[in-house]
């Protein structure tokens, strides 16, 4: 097992983490956690887009997938943008038990890589918001709805590109992790 802030799990190796602190919480109670969480949100916005007239089963579906995104974006992403030390909590919150346990998948947001740290800022301070826009100009049926969903899904694709394809650059190599 890590001791505090002399190794850690990610790669490189050499990647200095000065006061890193173990993940606690298992990765299982971590999903458990986000499962459970994003259960409950898409329920109750189902629930509660039944109770406009006149909103199809589609819309509705709508509603529940911008709500769970949104909410996503801002809390999660948020957390990673505005908590840089989030590997150095003795006494974490959930979000930065997320954060070590994903850093282990791609080690770019432990070690605060600036490409990352932009797309995902976008991500939360942007995206997040207008994900909650967008539901609520399906719920209202604005004119702009549809235009405000492919714009995010536009903002989304984008987001997703930049991150691949800086990791590329830098000499990631995908085939090498599995």
């Amino acid at each position: 097992m890590a001791t505090q802030g002399e190794d850690h799990p990610y790669v490189p190796r050499d990647l200095k983490l000065p006061g890193y602190v173990p993940v606690f919480l298992s990765q299982s109670t971590i999903l458990s956690v986000y499962g459970i969480a994003s259960l409950l949100v898409v329920s109750f916005m189902w629930i509660l887009s039944g109770r406009f007239r006149k909103i199809s089963k589609v819309d509705r579906i709508l509603m529940c997938w911008w709500i769970f995104t949104g909410l996503t974006h801002i809390i999660l992403e948020g957390y990673f943008v505005f908590s840089p030390e989030f590997y150095k909590k003795k006494t974490p919150p959930y979000l930065a038990e997320v954060w070590k346990e994903y850093s282990k998948g791609d080690s770019r947001y432990v070690g605060r890589d600036s490409g990352v740290v932009a797309v995902e800022g976008i991500t939360a301070v942007l995206e997040g918001p207008a994900c909650l826009l967008a539901v609520y100009a399906i719920a209202t049926k604005k004119s702009y709805n549809y235009i405000l969903q492919v714009a995010i899904s536009l903002g989304q694709l984008y987001g997703t590109a930049v991150y691949f394809i800086t990791s590329l650059l830098d000499g990631d190599d995908f085939a090498a992790r599995m």
